[in-house]
């Protein structure tokens, strides 16, 4: 049960740019959906975003939410402590508290998700036909927003997180900034010269908890970006075959409202990893290097990695692997 006090958009499909994403206040105002600090800092904000609607090309800096003077400020707030922790570099970000990282990337999660909720709407409106979501979808994304609201409301988390968040250190030439995002699935990663981080926004820490082994022999070591590729593809993969619904407690207290994890009962959460189709996935982020399927994926031979060695399950290095970054 979602709180009835907070504004819940997902309730009755509200996605008008007369009113504020988070509050759903009446505002003129605006916010990129991209933080400006970034876009300026790696002169993206002219580049081209290629949304579900490929009829309709925008630009990153074009992507606007609408929002209250209150959220603006927030929002400019958070953004002044993500900017001074991105320029001390990977201790900067890894001493970040994980809820200012879940609002701060869950900002361009839901922006791109509103564009995406805004082109469905439309497009069905032209073909004289509702616009429906699946119960399933406006509870999920409707808990992504009441937590995204912690920014300005008393909003605790208690006990596990609702979320799976990886930061780790990256070698990437300069200047490069990478990044990928699934909004439906409410996934993102970014990856910089000095760090990378990978969310995955409403898995209940259980894909985090799946992926435990390789990020706990990854400590220390600096990533080569074809490592992030494959972290991120394990991470993708996981959220594709899993089969546990996150369900949450939310109690409305006197001080605020709390948000508890439900645990999971004793089913299995993922279903069956198919090589075949993560080999296909990974080629999609590995196309970069000019590897292919059928290169991870050879007859008689285990599967490609650039994470763990295939017989003895060590990390590899990455000062080992002869690959451009």
């Amino acid at each position: 049960m979602i709180s009835q006090t907070l504004f819940n958009p997902f309730k009755d499909l509200i996605f008008d740019e007369h009113f504020c994403f988070l509050t759903g206040n009446l505002t003129t105002e605006t916010i990129t959906v991209f933080p400006q600090w970034l876009m300026d800092h790696f002169k993206f904000g002219a580049e081209r975003i290629e949304m579900m609607d490929k009829a309709k090309p925008y630009n990153y800096e074009d992507l606007k939410l609408p929002c209250s003077p209150e959220v603006k400020k927030a929002f400019q707030e958070l953004d002044l402590q993500v900017q001074a922790a991105y320029k001390k570099g990977f201790k900067g970000m890894a001493s970040l508290d994980q809820e200012l990282l879940f609002q701060w990337t869950g900002r361009m999660v839901y922006g791109l998700l509103y564009y995406e909720m805004i082109y469905e709407r439309d497009r069905l409106l032209r073909q004289g036909e509702d616009f429906e979501l699946s119960p399933t979808l406006r509870e999920r994304f409707g808990h992504f927003h009441l937590m995204l609201q912690s920014l300005i409301e008393p909003i605790s988390f208690v006990g596990k997180k609702p979320w799976s968040i990886a930061v780790f250190p990256l070698k990437y030439s300069a200047d490069i900034f990478s990044y990928r995002d699934d909004a439906i699935n409410l996934m993102f990663s970014f990856g910089v010269n000095g760090f990378g981080f990978i969310a995955c926004l409403q898995d209940n820490g259980v894909i985090g908890e799946k992926q435990r082994d390789i990020l706990d022999k990854m400590e220390g070591h600096v990533l080569h970006p074809i490592q992030f590729e494959e972290l991120f593809a394990r991470f993708h993969y996981s959220d594709y075959i899993l089969q546990y619904k996150p369900k949450y407690k939310i109690e409305t207290q006197d001080n605020g409202i709390a948000i508890e994890v439900e645990t999971a009962g004793k089913q299995p959460l993922f279903g069956f990893w198919d090589e075949d189709i993560f080999a296909q996935l990974l080629s999609n982020y590995w196309q970069v290097y000019g590897i292919e399927k059928k290169d991870i994926l050879q007859f008689q031979k285990p599967p490609l990695s650039f994470l763990e060695n295939p017989y003895t399950k060590d990390f590899i290095k990455p000062e080992s692997i002869d690959l451009p970054f």
